[in-house]
């Protein structure tokens, strides 16, 4: 048997090491150690297969062509294992103070999940993809879930799984018509055959609506303000950031590789896509008065932005896409730092009137989530203005002026409602729902001075990110 395949998928193999570690810590470790040392252990373990994966690795193709690395891909894979490693960090009160017993699940299951996002971006075969994909999505109802005593919790994993199985129904249905049509799932194979046939386009249509509801791209949103208001907010986090980005990756590897022969289909279909999420989401925002639901639907709004840089369908588009990600994942998870640590300290408040006053009560709190919000809507110097300009400039480029137009006034309607969490925290009074002064624990704390740095250097080093990896 030749083992040269699994030198490629050095990532992969890291990532299960991680997890049998963990896993055995846990079936072999007392009950006082693992209280006092799991989650430093995990976090030691996950932050060092981070630091590893900047380090260079080969690149080719892997059993047939199904599995495919490269410099890009590794990067990809390294963004999201950042984003995880802070949602690790953050998770320490909420683990501690509800499911100490179970914090080992949440751990093992979150690395599952991953594992099958590693495997959406290193696909060369539709059905890899598809497996991924499936690997990631159905541990994900479980975390979705993990409050299994709270209402919202379980009502948030079976909207869910059901959207999910109906997603994952509807992409099986594309990827059928795809193979009846050209009869192979590999991408070298189909980049070569797809053209304009009906069969051909309506197996693709079918595709992107099961991949849209990874991304949460309106009409296939629906689930997502539930499933961000009931799970638990570290869950809510790792799904508007990791998962999505996954999803994104997967997105450009697909469109560029396997259907970039019917470039004039798709780009007219990611246009109006683009102008629908990015609307519907910035509207639905305004209106929301609980803080995960009011990141949920600004979540759908990102989507919609990721969606400009994909439709240039050129090398700069990637290039925006990729670091539109990398510095999303930093100003959303400080925003998401701060609703966990105000949600613990307070005993669960989720309502944006519980931030009344916070810069009266924890400055420092009230600053971070108004860098966040300033990155979110692409105010300078934060580096959320770089990445939107980058953005519009790949969508100018491919002369999409009119959507760079709508999207420039969507940013406007953006920053709007982003000011209403700056109001809250800077210029109302806090009343019975404000929260106190307190401390967040030294996890947090670090993962939210992580997410600071990233907002400020992402964009202070720009060049260099793009001179390594493009």
């Amino acid at each position: 048997m030749d083992f040269s395949n699994f030198l490629l998928m050095g990532q992969e193999i890291g990532l299960i090491v991680v997890f049998l570690i963990l896993f055995s810590y846990d079936i072999i470790g007392s009950e006082k150690s693992k209280d006092r040392w799991f989650h430093w252990v995990a976090c030691i373990e996950f932050a060092i297969l981070t630091v590893w994966g900047f380090l260079p690795k080969p690149a080719g193709e892997a059993f047939g062509g199904m599995f495919v690395s490269s410099d890009l891909t590794v990067l990809m894979k390294n963004i999201l294992n950042i984003a995880t490693l802070i949602v690790f960090l953050q998770s320490y009160s909420w683990l501690n103070k509800e499911n100490s017993l179970r914090r080992s699940e949440f751990f093992t299951i979150t690395l599952v999940t991953l594992l099958g996002m590693y495997l959406m971006i290193s696909a060369g075969n539709l059905m890899m993809l598809y497996i991924g994909m499936e690997t990631a999505s159905l541990p994900m109802a479980c975390l979705a879930a993990f409050n299994k005593y709270k209402e919202k919790s379980a009502e948030a994993g079976v909207k869910y799984v059901l959207i999910s199985a109906l997603s994952s129904g509807i992409m099986l249905f594309g990827l059928s018509f795809l193979y009846g049509a050209m009869g192979s799932f590999y991408f070298s194979d189909l980049s070569v055959q797809v053209s304009g046939e009906p069969l051909t386009i309506l197996g693709f249509v079918f595709f992107l609506g099961g991949l849209g509801f990874k991304l949460s791209l309106v009409p296939f949103h629906l689930w997502t303000a539930d499933v961000y208001e009931g799970a638990p907010t570290s869950v809510t986090a790792y799904l508007s950031v990791v998962s999505k980005g996954a999803a994104a990756f997967a997105l450009i590897f697909v469109l560029y590789k396997v259907f970039g022969g019917i470039e004039i289909v798709w780009q007219h279909i990611l246009w109006w896509l683009s102008v629908i999420t990015i609307t519907l989401g910035n509207l639905f925002a305004i209106r929301q008065t609980n803080i995960k639901r009011f990141f949920a639907f600004s979540s759908i709004s990102q989507a919609g932005y990721i969606l400009l840089g994909i439709i240039a369908g050129n090398a700069q588009g990637m290039e925006a896409t990729v670091y539109y990600v990398f510095v999303y994942l930093f100003s959303n998870l400080a925003a998401f730092g701060v609703i966990s640590a105000v949600e613990h300290a307070s005993g669960g408040k989720t309502s944006i009137a519980a931030y009344n006053g916070l810069y009266g009560t924890n400055p420092k709190l009230a600053l971070l989530m108004t860098f966040a919000v300033f990155s979110l809507g692409g105010i300078p110097p934060f580096a959320g203005f770089f990445s939107k300009f980058l953005i519009f400039m790949a969508a100018g480029s491919a002369g999409m002026y009119v959507l760079l137009f709508i999207a420039l006034l969507n940013t406007v309607i953006s920053l709007y409602y982003y000011l209403l969490i700056v109001k809250a925290m800077f210029i109302k009074k806090g009343e019975i729902d404000a929260v106190k002064h307190f401390s967040s624990d030294v996890y947090n704390q670090i993962s939210m001075l992580i997410c600071l740095l990233g907002i400020f250097a992402t964009g202070i080093l720009w060049g260099v990110f793009s001179k390594l990896y493009f």
